[in-house]
């Protein structure tokens, strides 16, 4: 089973991305998407059957999806897409709380624009090979993807590449 954390305000298209998957997909809405997914308060930006589980989540959503990957060992894979890995503190995190990973999975992909956001976002791309380094060095496989566009891009794209990662991983 994959869950995939959504936004109610901007929703996945999260059936046509899951179209021919072996896994059963869940979109997960969470409804105040700027308190609920952060692993610590910061300032806003702007005001299975199967027996394996992974975790899914787009910008806010893919950070938390790391979190929780990080977090919970129940959790065989996870997907971080446009994740939100330059997050004021997450790469000094993760490196101190990145637990054991070995024969665990994750999935990051990034749009190769959305360094030119400017801040917080400039340094999404390093942020990003610095998690799955560290992830690397927990044992976990690792898979990371440099596609086209922009944060807000490419995004049914992106997560059906992301939900075929972590189908083929945890079956």
């Amino acid at each position: 089973m994959i869950y995939v954390i959504d936004s109610p305000e901007h929703p996945l298209d999260v059936a046509t991305a899951a179209e021919g998957l072996r896994s059963r997909v869940v979109s997960v809405p969470v409804a105040d998407w700027g308190d609920a997914l952060t692993p610590w308060p910061a300032p806003a930006l702007r005001s299975g059957e199967n027996g394996s589980h992974a975790v899914c989540g787009y910008s806010l959503g893919g950070l938390f999806a790391l979190y929780a990957f990080a977090r919970e060992p129940r959790f065989a894979a996870c997907a971080c897409l446009s994740g939100s890995v330059w997050y004021e503190g997450w790469v000094d995190w993760l490196r101190a709380n990145a637990p054991d990973c070995a024969g665990r999975y994750a999935y990051f992909s990034v749009g190769k624009k959305e360094k030119r956001a400017g801040l917080p976002f400039r340094h999404v791309e390093e942020d990003l090979a610095a998690c799955a380094e560290i992830l690397r060095g927990r044992g976990c496989a690792v898979d990371v993807t440099l596609g086209p566009g922009s944060h807000m891009q490419y995004v049914t794209e992106r997560l059906a590449a992301g939900l075929t990662a972590l189908d083929d991983a945890i079956l």
